[in-house]
């Protein structure tokens, strides 16, 4: 990462950041919003995640008083426009979980209690056009999503389409839903945009997803450890979402131990990791905000971009 782009936060030091803010979630909020084998708790609430929704709540007040200013050089009603936050990193990093407590604190502000979540997994093409593009192997790289119509999404809620239907995805099944199960946005305060490669750039547009954001984060650690954490998941899924017999992993319930491992490994090595190194990492200097997690999946460092 280039050091000159960003000024560099140790915990304590951004714990600092959070001035007067309040913490609003208590333990049992918390459960509802950890992730699989993540450690969450207050403390972690407290030094990371109030100071960020401390600098979000800064930049949405400067975003609406930039449209402010515009709708009275129109002449024109101000209605601001949805505040888009981005969130990317990889596979098993927790960045689901930022997203979710993000969004739980945010709605906590008085001046924007209307916070919605879409995560680009529901943007995947489904596995029978992946079976056909030859790329179902290749899940969750840029190739497989269907950008044009997450970009069309973007395009519609920052334009105050007054309601807006995302696509949403199954784990249990491992495909998209049908579109009776789609989420409907209907112009929040803050749209929370989570995804593997919501930052990146190309793929046959002059348009990018991160063209949509206001502010983005990227959630960080390093290869081996998040290596771990995935091997770590997938035991855990093993032992019970796997165990559904509705689940598309069903076949790996009765792995053993050593076997599931194994087989971790070896989707790790042949698909996420590729993925991570290759077209998602690459992508963290345009990030806002980098989370930087050490081995207990606690955030050490925090990054902010200066310009």
């Amino acid at each position: 990462m280039d050091s000159g782009l960003y000024e560099s936060f140790t915990r304590d030091q951004w714990r600092a950041r959070r001035a007067a803010t309040p913490l609003t979630l208590t333990d049992a909020d918390l459960d509802e919003l950890r992730g699989l084998n993540e450690a969450l708790d207050l403390d972690e609430v407290e030094s990371v995640y109030l100071p960020l929704s401390r600098l979000v709540n800064l930049h949405v007040a400067a975003a609406r008083g930039r449209d402010e200013a515009t709708a009275t050089f129109l002449g024109r009603e101000h209605r601001p426009a949805p505040f888009v936050i981005g969130v990317a990193g990889s596979v098993a990093v927790g960045k689901s979980t930022t997203s979710r407590v993000l969004q739980a604190l945010l709605g906590r502000w008085p001046a924007h209690p209307r916070v919605d979540l879409v995560t680009t997994d529901g943007f995947l093409f489904p596995n029978a056009e992946l079976e056909r593009r030859g790329l179902l192997g290749r899940k969750g790289f840029p190739e497989s999503y269907d950008v044009r119509r997450l970009l069309e999404l973007l395009r519609q809620v920052k334009s105050g389409v007054e309601e807006v239907r995302a696509p949403t995805y199954s784990h249990l099944v491992y495909d998209v839903q049908a579109a009776e199960h789609d989420a409907v946005i209907r112009r929040p305060d803050i749209l929370i945009v989570e995804g593997l490669n919501v930052l990146q750039v190309g793929r046959g547009t002059t348009t990018f997803v991160s063209d949509y954001f206001d502010i983005s984060i990227y959630v960080d650690a390093a290869v081996d450890d998040v290596r771990r954490w995935y091997v770590e998941r997938f035991q855990t899924l093993r032992e019970t979402v796997f165990q559904r017999p509705d689940s598309y992993f069903a076949r790996y319930a009765h792995l053993s131990e050593a076997e599931a491992t194994e087989t971790a490994l070896g989707i790790w090595r042949d698909i996420n990791e590729r993925n991570l190194v290759a077209n998602i990492e690459p992508t963290r200097d345009r990030a806002t905000v980098v989370l930087h997690k050490g081995p207990d999946h606690r955030v050490t460092q925090v990054r902010l971009r200066r310009t």
